[in-house]
Order: C-alpha cells, then sequence, then structure tokens
C-alpha cells in the first residue's frame, strides 16, 4: 500500500461515523488546551535548558521533525527533542532499538524519562495532536504496517496523542515483531471505539504515575 493509497483509506474511514465520536469532544479539547499551555509557560525555563543542553552534547538541530499522519489522513509534523545524531524523514525508518548507537548521550536520558516529548505541547495546542489517543507512526511504518495489519488505518480516525491506551499498557517503545505491532494497534482500536472524556483522564493518571520508572523507552 503506497503512502497515497494509505490516506485515501484513511479519509475513507473516517467519512463512516463512530458511536459516541462528538461527546465528549468538547472537554477533550478544552482539557488539551490547558493542560497543554499550562504546561509549557510551566516548562519553558526547562525546555530551554533542555535545548542548550542538545546543542552543546552533539551536532544538529535541537528539535526533530517528522511527518506523521494524523486525524483523518492529514499530514502533519511531529515535534520532538532530538535525542539521536540522525534525522530521519523519509521512505526507510529504523526504530530506535536497546543500546542504539545512534542515541546521544544527552538522548538516552531524555527518552528515559520521556522529556523528549515535551515539544509536542506545541502539537498538541496546533490541534494536530491531542494529549492522549494512539501514538502516531512514520509515513514508513504507516505503509509497511497498513499492508500487513488488518484495519490499522481505523487507528486514524481519532486524534494522535502523546500518550495513549496502549502506552499506559505496556505497548511503548520498539515494536521489533509484526505481533508485536499488532497488539498495539489492537490497543489503539480499542480506544478509538471507547474513547470518552473520562477515559482520557484514566490514562492522563496512568502516564503521570508509569512516567519515571517506564522500561520500554530507548
Amino acid at each position: 500500500m503506497s503512502v497515497y493509497e494509505h490516506i485515501v483509506e484513511v479519509n475513507r474511514l473516517a467519512g463512516q461515523p463512530l458511536a459516541g465520536a462528538d461527546l465528549d469532544a468538547r472537554a477533550k479539547r478544552s482539557l488539551d488546551l490547558f493542560i497543554a499551555i499550562s504546561l509549557f509557560i510551566l516548562l519553558a525555563p526547562a525546555m530551554l535548558i533542555i535545548a542548550g543542553l542538545i546543542a552543546l552534547d552533539s551536532r544538529g538541530p535541537v528539535l526533530f521533525r517528522q511527518t506523521r499522519t494524523g486525524e483523518g489522513g492529514r499530514l502533519f509534523d511531529i515535534y520532538k527533542f532530538r535525542t539521536m545524531d540522525v534525522c530521519e524523514n523519509g521512505e526507510r525508518i529504523m526504530q530506535a532499538r536497546p543500546n542504539d548507537p545512534r542515541v546521544t548521550r544527552l538522548g538516552r536520558v531524555l527518552r528515559r524519562t520521556s522529556l523528549d516529548e515535551l515539544p509536542q505541547l506545541i502539537n498538541v495546542v496546533k490541534g494536530e495532536m491531542s494529549l492522549i489517543g494512539p501514538r502516531p507512526h512514520a509515513l514508513a511504518h504507516d505503509r509497511l504496517y497498513g499492508a500487513l495489519i488488518e484495519n490499522y488505518a481505523q487507528r486514524q480516525r481519532v486524534r494522535p496523542g502523546i500518550s495513549g491506551w496502549a502506552q499506559v499498557n505496556g505497548h511503548r517503545g520498539e515494536t521489533p515483531t509484526i505481533e508485536s505491532m499488532r497488539e498495539r494497534v489492537e490497543h489503539d482500536l480499542w480506544y478509538a471505539r471507547h474513547r470518552s472524556f473520562t477515559l482520557d483522564l484514566k490514562i492522563l493518571f496512568r502516564t503521570a504515575y508509569q512516567i519515571l520508572g517506564r522500561a520500554n523507552a530507548w
């Protein structure tokens, strides 16, 4: 399946209504904006310090940008603090793995603590992402897994998130096998079918609880 065919399929599915899709939409967006803006203001000094440390630690841009597929197949650039000495955004992208030599010294700390994800607060404010939703994958991975996993495109019927149901249930980090990605996608599809404001709050609290001790981030 080509990237174009994948996006067409997502747009087709996006036109099919999901039960209860609009019940909590306004509350969810209000929560996204309130938390994202509050955290951005609160953490701005720390983010400036991190940016400075990245610039000192290794060559390359401070922010990593990569094209991802959002709700309804719309493309957007995701923002992260750069944690590797490469900035892949092409037809072939290798996932980070344990002891990955591409990860910088500072990058290991940022990834282990999830601080590399902080710039995605910008994506949330812009409306490209939500605090909670399926994690958006690189286009190369969308194309690969879209051809191998049934109903994969349906995960993009909802706005992607910084954290999600899959992540708080142990499906974070590298997916070395098709089966491991299939399990992650099943959790994403479950969230898409059952999403609600209450469920988002539950995932937010579980994310906050787990963030200091996650073991699957490389």
